[in-house]
């Protein structure tokens, strides 16, 4: 069975890039008669925003986006965490790390991906005590996958990131281990998310092997943007869809995936005309002219 999700982190409101990913996810799922899952992502309750994880579900609702089972929340979900840490742990595949940000900005390289992590501590063996973060071992070999959207994507994770962190030093998961454990144990067969992850996928995959799980398929939908060519996110102040103009704001995401999980020859002017539907409708519409991702 198909099996696709939708991960928002609630560090802020529902915004047009988010909607977007929600109705490509949903639309893969409904086309494919499987079930789509809804799973919070908050893990870091240090930039969450109160009240903010409600207000999306109750934004999905109002754009009759419904999901199937229970919402997921990764806050209670720790104890799966430490058991996949465990499993590391037990293989030495990972381990503890003193390095601190503003040491590590004097030391490491920059890459595409960030800070080149150098390797200071991969071999001192520091006990796992205190407050460490916790680092996994990569290697050189190309990781690769093929996004049905994107194509082939190929990283060699130890030249272009270095040893990558799974548990922060604060104790908190980081969000490669948790999506990673979460999505197997859900069972998700297909991950359909924005552009802008899709540098995170290979650190996944890695993960994934790992741990001995099934890699999902993936699929990220082409990235939203603002007038000024930037990524629509919390950081360029993008502002909270609004519950009352679901149909509109369907109908602009529908256009946004033309090509993508909608099929392209669907016209503007088919897509205006649902502009008078309800949510429900235009929905049922969207589903009937999905394209294959």
């Amino acid at each position: 069975m198909y099996i696709g999700r939708f991960a928002p982190s609630p560090t802020g409101l529902l915004h047009k890039g988010s909607l977007v990913a929600a109705l490509g996810s949903y639309l893969r799922a409904r086309q494919q008669q499987g079930q789509w899952l809804v799973r919070m992502e908050d893990l870091d309750p240090l930039r969450e925003v109160a009240g903010a994880a409600d207000d999306i579900l109750q934004t999905l609702e109002a754009h009759a986006l419904y999901w199937d089972g229970e919402v997921v929340y990764q806050s209670q979900r720790q104890s799966c965490y430490e058991a996949a840490l465990a499993e590391l742990l037990a293989s030495g595949q990972v381990y503890a790390c003193t390095c601190t940000r503003k040491g590590l900005r004097q030391q490491a390289a920059m890459g595409a991906l960030g800070m080149i992590y150098p390797g200071i501590c991969r071999d001192v063996q520091h006990p796992f005590l205190g407050r460490y973060a916790i680092r996994v071992r990569t290697h050189n070999m190309p990781l690769c996958f093929t996004d049905r959207l994107q194509g082939t994507h190929c990283q060699c994770l130890e030249t272009e990131l270095g040893d990558f962190i799974i548990r922060r030093s604060d104790g908190y998961f980081a969000y490669q281990l948790a999506v990673v454990v979460d999505d197997h144990l859900q069972g998700v067969t297909e991950v359909v998310r924005g552009e802008d992850l899709l540098d995170n996928t290979q650190r996944q995959n890695y993960l994934q092997r790992l741990l001995g799980y099934r890699q999902p398929d993936y699929c990220h939908l082409p990235m939203v943007k603002n007038p000024q060519g930037q990524k629509l996110s919390k950081q360029t102040h993008a502002p909270a869809v609004k519950r009352a103009a679901a149909a509109a704001n369907l109908v602009e995401a529908l256009e946004l995936l033309r090509g993508s999980v909608v099929d392209e020859k669907i016209t503007i002017t088919e897509l205006e005309r649902l502009r008078q539907e309800p949510p429900e409708v235009i929905l049922q519409w969207a589903v009937a002219h999905s394209a294959s991702c």
